[in-house]
């Protein structure tokens, strides 16, 4: 034992003592018999020995007082009842009890539970007002605690502990609670009156103390939080807090997800783990927000070989790095490569054999690609997808997996255009071997590299202003884990050339995602300035999921739906595309889009 623990010890054993002669002071109104004072003193030995046998046994000595809790109170309980057995037995057995009041087995042990229990509570009672009183309370924040569960009563706890912040009040829209209390801090009303409460209170920070809440109602207390002026955090999501990866005082900032995601992808665990279990699996694009989310989602059905494939050094290294670290048992290759080259993914394949394919690395800045970059932009989505696809059927590969756009619907830019005729080449390889090809189609996902949100927190950060092409712009959103969930989901249930649509949710006005992210950084939407600057080259207001000539069916997953379209147009296309690609007789981005226009009608460049 270490001095802690010796002493922590030695106040327990003091306290049995202490018990069983207090015992027999209470049964005979303070006035012992000298018969009785000498029997208790001969016994006190033998009765010391055996507590401090079991009080070892149960570790009494190892809980910290400071922190002493439900569990720690169970641990004396079941000692101090093991000893209130053990006493009576082997003095008895020992015929050493003669003369021992009945009552004396009993009350000992009540007496010990309360001196044991008891000064342990008042150890950490003490701790707490010394920790929470003078200077360190002085130079606490004061914070609103949004949320008066059981969640607010452990943060409460936490906090005092941890003395950075001090909560001076608590809002709930529960009546019942109104004017109570949490460990000492009030419930001062509903979540309306933050703004009243910060002004009484000081205070400038509120925390959301509701993990299990529904997205709605988050959305709406950090609305009303915001217009009050006060900085908005939350405690971790539900699922860390059970699962005891994090604490719920490890405080962080309110994201988009928060608020724009939706509700959990139910999978076919099962059906995936039949799909992905023991099997090769490549991705492509794997170090690209999509792509190394993908694999991370893969890596829970315990694939027998994951292969990394991408053209990017530092993107690659990365992703390989991760799953060293946080994966190690995930048997993974890192590969570099241009999948457009047919000489270094057909190597790849001959020595992979990959049985499942997600195809995820593409061109995907519109703008960028829609100018001097618009035949790359061609070749590298479409000339990729078809070097993969073929490889794939040469190599008897069981799923083919295009992760598109919907970009590629009515498609106004060349990335789109080339998506969709990325979309064709696969439906028309799907006649050519047994393997199948499967198209899953989805908007922008929250926070994927070069997507509007970086950008939008770069600017801020700046202190503005922050640029939007349009006031009318509009877009869907969803989560980077909830896209690839049901990325891996599609796949399972796919066959034969099919596009899978995703559900989006509703389209947010990306200015009105522009003010969101002010909100929640903290700042006034008058502070950050926004500027609208115009529609860029191949940008159009709306996306859309399904072409003019297209409708969709369900499927038996609700965020899941199936278009129903003409089959792709006569002719050999495969052949015609890549002798296009690999022998360009013009490469200006106008003679690209006439030639993509000859093979996607509804492509409509914008002027």
């Amino acid at each position: 034992m270490n001095a802690r623990t010796l002493a922590a010890f030695a106040w327990d054993l003091a306290m049995a003592m202490l018990a069983w002669a207090a015992a027999f002071w209470l049964l005979f109104d303070f006035d012992v018999p000298a018969a009785a004072a000498a029997m208790t003193m001969r016994l006190l030995p033998a009765v010391a020995l055996i507590h401090a046998a079991l009080f070892y046994a149960f570790g009494l000595q190892r809980g910290l007082w400071r922190y002493a809790g439900v569990m720690e109170l169970r641990r004396i309980v079941l000692a101090v009842a093991s000893a209130a057995l053990a006493v009576p037995l082997l003095l008895r057995l020992f015929r050493m009890g003669e003369g021992v009041p009945g009552p004396a087995y009993v009350l000992a042990p009540v007496l010990l539970a309360l001196l044991v229990s008891g000064s342990r509570l008042a150890w950490r009672a003490w701790n707490e007002r010394s920790g929470s009183s003078g200077s360190t309370r002085a130079e606490s924040k004061p914070i609103l605690v949004v949320g008066a569960g059981e969640a607010a009563a452990r943060l409460l706890r936490d906090l005092e502990a941890k003395g950075e912040w001090r909560a001076v009040g608590l809002l709930d829209d529960d009546p019942a609670k109104r004017g109570g209390a949490i460990r000492g801090v009030k419930v001062l009303g509903p979540v309306a009156d933050a703004g009243a409460a910060a002004r009484l209170s000081g205070a400038s920070l509120a925390v959301i103390a509701m993990p299990g809440v529904t997205r709605e109602a988050r959305r709406r207390v950090v609305d009303i939080c915001t217009q009050a002026g006060l900085r908005v955090m939350t405690v971790p999501a539900h699922e860390d807090i059970v699962s005891g990866r994090v604490s719920i005082s490890a405080l962080r900032t309110v994201e988009l997800d928060d608020l724009l995601g939706r509700d959990p992808v139910t999978l076919d665990d099962a059906g995936l783990a039949g799909l992905i279990r023991g099997k090769r699996v490549l991705v492509t694009g794997a170090g690209g927000s999509i792509g190394a989310e993908l694999c991370r989602q893969i890596a829970r059905y315990e694939p027998g070989e994951l292969v990394l494939f991408d053209l990017s050094e530092f993107a690659l290294y990365s992703i390989e790095q991760e799953f060293r670290d946080r994966l190690p048992g995930t048997r993974i290759s890192a590969v570099i490569g241009d999948a457009k080259s047919p000489a270094r993914v057909g190597k790849l394949f001959d020595r992979a054999r990959p049985q499942v394919v997600f195809h995820a690395a593409a061109y995907k800045h519109v703008p960028l690609m829609e100018t001097d970059n618009a035949f790359e932009a061609v070749a590298n989505n479409v000339l990729s997808t078809a070097v993969l696809a073929q490889a794939a059927i040469a190599a008897g590969t069981g799923k083919f997996v295009l992760v598109s756009t919907d970009k590629a619907v009515n498609s106004t830019s060349v990335m789109g255009a080339s998506k969709r005729l990325a979309e064709l080449l696969c439906q028309a390889l799907q006649e050519r071997g047994a393997t199948q090809f499967v198209i899953v189609r989805f908007g922008n996902v929250l926070g994927s590299t070069g997507s509007v949100i970086p950008r939008f927190r770069e600017q801020i950060a700046r202190g503005g202003p922050v640029t939007v092409t349009h006031p009318e712009m509009q877009r869907y959103f969803m989560s980077i884990p909830e896209a690839a969930q049901l990325v891996l989901q599609a796949a399972l249930m796919g066959r034969s050339g099919e596009i899978y649509l995703l559900d989006m949710g509703e389209p947010v006005k990306i200015v009105d995602l522009a003010r969101q992210l002010i909100r929640l950084s903290g700042l006034a939407e008058g502070e950050i300035p926004i500027v609208f600057t115009g529609l860029r080259p191949g940008e159009k207001l709306f996306e859309e999921l399904l072409a003019d000539a297209e409708h969709s069916q369900p499927t038996p997953h609700p965020k899941l739906r199936v278009a129903i379209q003409k089959a792709p147009r006569s002719g050999d296309l495969v052949a015609e595309v890549l002798a296009w690609l690999e022998a360009p007789a013009e490469m200006h981005p106008d003679a690209v889009r006439t030639r993509l226009r000859s093979w996607i009608p509804e492509y409509q460049p914008r002027p």
